[in-house]
């Protein structure tokens, strides 16, 4: 059973991408993980401060303990997480990652109020075995640019993204050093949510610059309605984790309706559907990013 941060050295080793999905309750959990199991590959299970609200932070950290217990390699993230004392939260829970998302603010703040939490995190973690983590170590990251903030279906753009809000490589270079962070995700062109008229074309050769100025782990958010095209040049450029939240929320939806069609009344029945249909893109998503 690996830790997160022996993951991330496989996926480098392999040169793929961790696929990581966002989950709200236990049929999201049962999709992802599941889908992960019948393809071996390792997966992270992604809950925002609103999901984690809704499905518990304890009990999502219990049912991905579950799965390490079943010898699954399923971490979990804190994601975009915008309060200093949700992100402690996060960590003392055990999560086997939390992202400090700051990248709103000036980058003297960002780096400020990241290295904060990347401080906690070590003195939470140094020299004790945390839940899931066998190392005793939660890996903390950052995020530099701006990528909108919405995980819906869009009619146009952000306001704010744009080729000139992209993360620029010489202050991710100064962020990451000063920061200490394990893991980056930096704006290259990805827009949280989907794009009616079209998601935006990756800037590779943004990432590829950006790996160079770095050497953490790169994360892409925003994976929602990007071609797979630029996610084999993402991945190939030096992106590690991708993110899946928008695409999953709508096969669930729409899962979830056509199950309300049959007239079963009992949950199990009418919400299979929405599982299944997650699993579909799950399954897709990570055959893609393992090169499967």
């Amino acid at each position: 059973m690996k830790s997160l941060r022996e993951a991330l050295a496989w996926a480098e080793k392999n040169q793929v991408a961790i696929g990581h999905f966002n989950i709200s309750d236990s049929e999201g959990f049962k999709a992802v993980v599941e889908a992960a199991k019948e393809l071996g590959v390792p997966v992270i299970i992604g809950v925002s401060e609103g999901e984690r609200a809704f499905i518990g932070l304890q009990e999502v950290v219990s049912l991905v303990k579950i799965a390490r217990g079943n010898g699954l390699d399923v971490f979990v993230n804190a994601d975009h997480t915008y309060s200093m004392e949700k992100a402690r939260a996060a960590i003392d829970a055990g999560m086997d990652s939390v992202i400090i998302d700051e990248a709103g603010k000036p980058l003297e703040e960002n780096i400020k109020l990241t290295k904060e939490i990347v401080d906690y995190a070590r003195s939470r973690t140094k020299g004790r075995t945390l839940s899931i983590d066998s190392q005793g170590s939660t890996l903390v990251e950052g995020e530099l640019g701006f990528i909108g903030v919405s995980s819906k279906v869009l009619e146009k753009l952000p306001d704010g993204v744009s080729q000139d809000s992209q993360t620029k490589p010489e202050d991710a270079k100064r962020f990451v050093e000063e920061t200490g962070i394990d893991l980056f995700a930096p704006s290259v062109g990805n827009v949280h949510g989907l794009v009616k008229s079209g998601q935006p074309k990756l800037n590779i050769e943004r990432i590829k610059a950006l790996r160079e100025a770095v050497k953490v782990p790169l994360v892409l958010h925003g994976g929602s309605g990007i071609s797979d095209e630029d996610f084999l040049s993402a991945i190939a450029a030096g992106i590690r984790v991708i993110h899946i939240n928008t695409e999953l929320r709508l096969a669930y939806k729409e899962g979830i309706a056509e199950g309300l069609k049959s007239g079963e009344i009992a949950p199990y029945k009418f919400m299979e559907t929405g599982v299944e249909e997650m699993k579909k893109v799950v399954r897709e998503r990570l055959r893609l990013f393992n090169k499967l």
